[in-house]
This record gives structure tokens, C-alpha cells and sequence, in this order.
């Protein structure tokens, strides 16, 4: 605009005399030497380009508006534990990875349940189906092995049999466990750990934004227990918040194990060193749990199709359900 402005004055300049007439407001002084039509033209050229310019100005000031805050730690865990708490139902699909002595064990399943009372149904990709129901079946569940001798089992989701090659019983499924790890039992001795969670950036997980929650806990390790009187492999889990699956492998003891009194015990002394949730942006339920310890990758979980809060029909958790193998 400037340039034009000196191109048409100097113009002027060479095709014009000086008059005396008045100078005109809002025109610079070379409007003196111009013609009437290159007066005109100017003229009409201010008035376009004034207001471009003041809308130029708006969209620069809106282009230097400060972004949404983002969420903070604080906001993040309790938008999780309150999104956990108030599961009625969840079906969802999970990859699992577990380290199980020394080697990663692999599965597919598809869950459903309901958590009032709680009713779980699992099959992974093997055909293995478990369904275990709250006041039916002497508080076993029913088992489908898919394999010889091929008739259903009633065992107990607690026991050896139904703990063996698995971090986490049937009563665990879903996203118990992560409330526990933000938060710790009530019999926890120690919460350092639990405060090392930090709201990390955000990520995308199957195409859905997601937030990182992580923890880093360098000081991970095994540390030895004494009970004073006897105590359940789960009590002793609860006081370190690290899970049963490693007091038992590390100790050489079996699901469902008492310890005695007086005897140590090797227990880890937080659940891992570092810990990742991908957590969903809407639903604000983990869409992947990662955990590694002092030998690396302990477990991953990879959720999908999380549809959490939609009735599930009684009859889906019958033996007799269409679809079942019982």
C-alpha cells in the first residue's frame, strides 16, 4: 500500500503542476500535484484497505491467544478413579502380556461384566471360556477348558489351577488394579510410589486421543518381609502394593499361600519401576496399562471396543447362553 501510495505521487510529480488548493484530509500532501482521478483512486484504495488491515490486525490477535490450559496431574487421576468407580458394566477386548518365569505369555480375550453384584464372563482366543457369577456355584467359577476331557469345571478363581500362567485372577479383571496402583490399599505401609504418577503429554492409541499418565520409581526392588504372626500371600501384597504374582515366583509358593510366622520372604517393594497408562480422553478409562520392573516388561495391557456403562442382559452371564460352550 505504501509503495503504491510513492508510485502514484511520484507520478503526479511529473504530469502536474502545484495549485493552491487546501490539502484534503486523510491524503498525503502529494495529493496537491495529483489529478482529480488519481485523487479518486486513492481515495477509494484507503477506504478498502483501512478496514483489511483492522481485520488483519483481529486475526492476528486471535492467532495470539493462549492455548487451552492443559490438564493437570491432579485433574487427570481423578477423572480415572472416578471414571473406574462409577463402571456399572464394561465389555471390552484385551491383549495381554505377562511375563511368566522368565518368558511372555500371550492372549487375546473378550470380557463383559457387571460390578453390582459382580458377574464376568472371559474367552480368549484359545476357545477358553470362564464365568464366574457373585453367590452362584460355591463361589467357583465354571471353566470351559476347550480341551480333553472337554466337560466344564467348577474350580476356584483364587486357586492354583485358575491362578497358574497369569498375573491377575478373574476377580481382578477389568480396571481394579489400576485403581489400587494410584491410590494403594488401606493396608499399604509405604505411598511414596503412589505420588510418582505425572501427567506426561498426550498420544494417540487405535486413533483415539489419549493422555499419559506415568510413573518412575528408580528405587524398585526386593526387599525382605518378616510376619509377626501368619499372613496371606494377599495380605503381604496389599502392605507393598506390588501384586501377588511375584511374592509367589520369587518365593516358590503357590496361589492361595500362607506365610508363617517368623519366615522372610522376598517382596518387591512397589509394583514396578516404571508404570504407563494411556488413558482415553472422553471415556477417561485406560486404553493401555504398561508396567516394567528391575528385568524389564512385567506386563501390558492393550484395551479395545471399551464400551462401559451399557445394560448387559441377565441372561448373558447364564451357562446357558446362546453362543457358550459349558
Amino acid at each position: 500500500m505504501v509503495s503504491l501510495l510513492f508510485d502514484l505521487c511520484h507520478i503526479g510529480k511529473r504530469r502536474v503542476k502545484p495549485t493552491a488548493s487546501p490539502i484534503r484530509p486523510g491524503l498525503c500532501s502529494a495529493a496537491l500535484y495529483l489529478p482529480p482521478s488519481y485523487v479518486l483512486f486513492l481515495f477509494y484504495m484507503m477506504r478498502y484497505y483501512r478496514p483489511l488491515a483492522v481485520t488483519m490486525l483481529g486475526f492476528s490477535t486471535l492467532a495470539a491467544a493462549p492455548a487451552e490450559p492443559k490438564i493437570t496431574t491432579e485433574q487427570l487421576i481423578s477423572r480415572l478413579s472416578t471414571a473406574i468407580q462409577n463402571l456399572k458394566t464394561l465389555r471390552c477386548n484385551v491383549r495381554a502380556q505377562e511375563r511368566i518365569e522368565g518368558s511372555y505369555q500371550q492372549a487375546r480375550t473378550l470380557m463383559k461384566m457387571t460390578f453390582s453384584p459382580y458377574k464376568v464372563y472371559l474367552r480368549n482366543q484359545k476357545g477358553i471360556e470362564v464365568l464366574y457369577v457373585t453367590g452362584q456355584n460355591n463361589g467357583d467359577a465354571w471353566v470351559n477348558p476347550n480341551s480333553f476331557p472337554y466337560v466344564t469345571l467348577s474350580l476356584d478363581p483364587k486357586g492354583a489351577v485358575m491362578r497358574k500362567n497369569q498375573h491377575h485372577s478373574t476377580l481382578d479383571a477389568g480396571y481394579g488394579t489400576i485403581a489400587e496402583l494410584l491410590h494403594g490399599s488401606s493396608q499399604r505401609l509405604d505411598r511414596t510410589f503412589e505420588k510418582t504418577f505425572r501427567y506426561a503429554g498426550d498420544t494417540t492409541v487405535q486413533g483415539r486421543p489419549a493422555y499419559v499418565l506415568r510413573s518412575d520409581y528408580p528405587q524398585f526392588r526386593y526387599v525382605s518381609y518378616k510376619p509377626a504372626k501368619a499372613e496371606s500371600v494377599t495380605t503381604i501384597s496389599d502392605k507393598f502394593g506390588c501384586g501377588e504374582y511375584r511374592i509367589l515366583e520369587r518365593n516358590g509358593l503357590s496361589a492361595g499361600a500362607v506365610v508363617p510366622a517368623g519366615k522372610t520372604v522376598q517382596v518387591p517393594n512397589s509394583y514396578g519401576r516404571r508404570v504407563l497408562l494411556c488413558i482415553d480422553q472422553k471415556l477417561y478409562l485406560p486404553l493401555v496399562v504398561q508396567v516394567n520392573d528391575d528385568k524389564g516388561l512385567f506386563e501390558k495391557f492393550e484395551f479395545s471396543d471399551v464400551v462401559p456403562n451399557q445394560p448387559i442382559p441377565a441372561q448373558e452371564f447364564s451357562k446357558d447362553f446362546k453362543g457358550y460352550k459349558f
